[in-house]
């Protein structure tokens, strides 16, 4: 399944979504889809299982909401509907996307304090225990898993632990994680938890999908902030009319993802594309160290989805030209994002393997002008 840039696929995407995928998933989207019909609505319920199905095994006690739009979309429309109006959310920020989750509650207008650790370290435990222990008015905490800003691989499972100690329903933003590491999100009693169609399940953008408590949904009904983004509502049409969208839904994109969702199968579910991912990440880490290039992060801290490299101490050096000349030679990577390092960041999910990795490093090394 090694990918081959071809004249209509000039590229690999090396970033955190979209991403590359493969000619049959794009290939699935050939076909027209009416959503209203049953076909269709099935193929909705397929996907709705099978979600639920990589996220725990007690599938009984959880359901799923596809939701029309980007991650973002998805994201908000949690905090706008599962909020009430006495509630208040704690946020842990640690990068851009954890700031978005501040932001979305402060344009609802939705009462939330928030614990920054800053962009290079994880969230403070100590400090959001004392936090819960202080403010009790808290009723929900919020935390992004993989922090694409840097690539740090936030602790969940301690977060958790901390959460529930008081009380608190939590939600996971695990946009660019979710398929791409296992998550049991029933030992981690996790009430809500997001991702995005394409990232780590290798379909294309145009809708998120959140999997939650069932019970801690049914609480939510007339508590939404906005029509579209309704939570509570769309899983409750989903439910009644077996698999309809409240409004036009994305057909194409629907079908591809189903597609995606047969190949992780095949491929051997998400402790395989796991370890593919990670192996990925150690290929091009080995290699970029070889080439002097430093990492952002610590091991310790990072994750496997993608990874941030210092910029060069070179005064010849300018990002535009590099992505250029990578881009030339049959990959895209990303900028850098963090605030205080000059940094840029490629990423080891989507149709990507070991051998592509290996390309890169050669196409990087060929690439480094500042050294001439």
């Amino acid at each position: 399944m090694d990918m081959t840039c071809l004249p209509d696929n000039p590229y690999l995407l090396l970033t955190p979504g979209p991403l590359s995928t493969t000619k049959s998933v794009k290939a699935a989207m050939l076909r027209d889809w009416c959503t209203w019909d049953d076909d269709y609505k099935q193929l909705v319920q397929e996907v709705r299982t099978k979600l639920i199905r990589l996220a725990t095994a007690k599938s009984d006690d959880y359901t799923c909401v596809l939701m029309q739009g980007s991650g973002t979309f998805s994201v908000e429309s949690i905090i706008s509907t599962a909020l009430p109006e006495s509630g208040k959310l704690l946020v842990l920020p640690n990068g851009a996307y954890g700031d978005r989750i501040v932001q979305i509650a402060k344009t609802l207008k939705i009462d939330c304090v928030f614990n920054d650790s800053g962009e290079l370290e994880p969230p403070d435990l100590e400090k959001l225990e004392a936090t819960l222990k202080e403010d009790k008015v808290i009723t929900h905490v919020a935390v992004v898993h993989s922090e694409t800003t840097t690539g740090m691989l936030n602790p969940i499972e301690k977060i958790a632990q901390i959460v529930k100690k008081y009380g608190k329903l939590f939600i996971v933003d695990a946009m660019s994680s979710f398929g791409g590491v296992p998550i049991n999100i029933e030992a981690m009693d996790v009430d809500y938890i997001v991702s995005s169609a394409n990232k780590c399940i290798q379909g294309v953008p145009g809708f998120g999908f959140i999997i939650a408590k069932k019970a801690t949904l049914l609480q939510c009904k007339g508590q939404a902030r906005s029509l579209s983004l309704d939570l509570y509502d769309q899983w409750n049409t989903m439910e009644n009319d077996k698999g309809k969208w409240r409004y036009t839904s994305p057909t194409h994109v629907v079908r591809a993802f189903h597609q995606a969702m047969i190949e992780l199968e095949e491929e051997g579910g998400i402790t395989k594309r796991t370890e593919r991912y990670r192996t990925n990440h150690r290929t091009l880490v080995d290699g970029m160290r070889r080439l002097g290039f430093q990492t952002l992060l610590p091991d310790a801290y990072q994750g496997h989805f993608i990874t941030s490299f210092y910029s060069p101490e070179s005064e010849r050096y300018s990002f535009k030209t590099f992505y250029d000349l990578l881009k030339q030679k049959g990959f895209v990577i990303y900028p850098g994002k963090v605030s205080k390092a000059s940094a840029f960041r490629i990423g080891n999910i989507g149709d990507v393997y070991p051998a592509d990795m290996e390309r890169l490093v050669k196409a990087i090394e060929a690439s480094m002008f500042w050294k001439d």
